[in-house]
């Protein structure tokens, strides 16, 4: 039998599902608000323009992703608290997947995204590049930033499959949404080694992965911010040891 004391409380499930809404928020707004509008695919004057005249949304965005790691390295680990009663080492193989993903690769990542505003802002490069060379240069870091982020997606990808297993195999959350984030799976890891291997339909599997994400993990995180857990786990606490 489960022991009663190893399980976690519905409150700490419920702080974090109050995390996990912070993360979506936060990098929905840097990833979907801040570069969606300021990037333009394939036209690197445009861009460049537009990082220089919204330097602070631009920067804000760095912050707000930088924060959505933070609170995502907590995350996982909270995570690991929930699900470790019920198969301990595929719950801390989870975590540190999510804790690679984007607390580790992620944050490193956003070296790219803040070098594509420095080049633009120092002045000695243009005694060794043309304006236009130090603009392709502000696009490449952000291209590699976009790939960075791919990369970052396939660690994601794998974490989102054993989170899957977990709920499957616990009673913590309904399977319904073990189902979802199976499918959140496959958007991550179609889009990774799809946009890799067969450049030329990002927009489909970024579509892709919007929405199965937006199924997946807002939907579990709604769940828990207005249910918390399940009652089968909430009367398994009630167990007598």
């Amino acid at each position: 039998m489960i022991q009663v004391k190893k399980l976690a409380s519905v409150k700490s499930i419920r702080i974090t599902g109050i995390l996990y809404l912070l993360v979506i928020i936060c990098a929905g707004f840097s990833q979907g608000y801040v570069r969606g509008t300021l990037i333009i695919p394939d036209d690197a004057l445009a861009t460049a323009d537009n990082i220089i005249q919204n330097k602070g949304l631009f920067q804000l965005g760095l912050t707000t992703d930088l924060i959505a790691f933070l609170i995502d390295a907590i995350i996982a680990v909270m995570l690991y608290q929930i699900f470790k009663p019920f198969n301990k080492t595929l719950a801390m193989v989870s975590s540190a997947l999510r804790l690679i993903a984007h607390p580790a690769i992620g944050s490193l990542n956003l070296l790219n995204h803040y070098m594509a505003l420095k080049v633009l802002e120092t002045d000695n490069l243009s005694n060794s590049f043309s304006i236009t060379q130090v603009q392709d240069m502000s696009a490449y870091f952000m291209e590699a930033h976009h790939y960075g982020y791919l990369i970052a997606g396939a660690f994601f990808g794998v974490h989102c499959l054993l989170l899957a297993i977990l709920i499957y195999r616990s009673n913590v959350f309904p399977k319904v949404f073990g189902g979802l984030l199976l499918g959140a799976t496959a958007g991550y890891l179609l889009e990774t080694f799809g946009n890799f291997n067969v450049p030329g339909y990002e927009g489909y599997t970024a579509l892709i992965v919007g929405v199965a994400a937006a199924l997946g993990e807002l939907g579990l995180t709604l769940y828990i911010l207005i249910k918390g857990t399940t009652v089968s786990y909430k009367n398994l606490k009630k167990l007598p040891l």
